[in-house]
């Protein structure tokens, strides 16, 4: 895991669940007797692509003030977590890029149980994105990328819980594929919060997989516009029913 090579730990690590088989809790029960920060497993069953409501499950156990939100298919640079601490102000969230693996490459990095990638490595595209340069961070913060409102890259974001908890977290109406994390940040900006991004740095390397099938996208896609039209600030399928 990337995380132990973090020249800054985070308080804790919440693995969020969707419903992996047994061995995946006896591997996180050896990682947790000598992980160096609090390691917590947030499991349910397995009954479909349920994204939206083990995040929230996972959220609503943090102890920590501040989500710093990835995928369990990143690879981060060694001051991630660093980068998104630094990076942290009030009345905000924050998008950040990830840089893609291709496939020869991660199968190899995965049967050798490595995490050892650099924006220069070979198999790496969008190399630009994986160089660490924080002097430009301002350059980047309110204007890259803002025509783009409510893209993100729900493997590679950070926000405050208290600002989740304020608009109900995730929407548990969304089940399969896409686009949770986008409605979510629609009701984040409703609520007045800025929308930052940090380049350049937070570097995350995604690791290519095959892609999960999308049977519930166009009902998705529906429930994400209807919260753009409503202007919408909470939901009531969400987070306060874990907490």
């Amino acid at each position: 895991m990337s995380v132990k090579n973090q020249t800054i730990y985070p308080d804790e690590v919440i693995i969020a669940d969707d419903g992996s088989a047994q061995e995946t809790s006896a591997l996180i029960k050896r990682y947790q007797e000598n992980f160096p920060v609090r390691l917590v497993h947030v499991w349910h069953e397995d009954n479909g692509f349920r994204l939206a409501t083990i995040r929230n499950k996972a959220i609503a156990k943090a102890q920590g003030d501040y989500i710093i939100q990835v995928d369990g298919d990143i690879i981060m640079h060694n001051k991630f977590i660093q980068d998104h601490l630094d990076f942290a102000k009030p009345a905000s969230f924050v998008r950040a890029s990830r840089i893609y693996i291709n496939e020869s490459v991660s199968q190899t990095l995965i049967a050798q149980k490595k995490t050892d990638i650099k924006y220069y490595s070979s198999g790496v595209t969008n190399r630009l994105s994986g160089m660490h340069v924080p002097f430009l961070w301002k350059v980047f913060e309110k204007k890259y990328k803002s025509n783009e409102p409510y893209e993100i890259h729900g493997c590679n974001m950070a926000f405050w819980k208290k600002d989740a908890i304020a608009v109900n977290g995730y929407n548990e109406n969304f089940n399969g594929w896409g686009p949770e994390d986008k409605e979510f940040v629609v009701r984040l900006l409703n609520i007045g919060l800025a929308k930052r991004f940090i380049k350049l740095g937070a570097v995350a390397f995604h690791v290519w997989h095959k892609e999960n099938t999308k049977p519930n996208l166009l009902k998705n896609e529906e429930e994400f516009h209807t919260a753009i039209n409503e202007k919408r600030k909470f939901c009531t399928n969400g987070i306060d029913k874990h907490l």
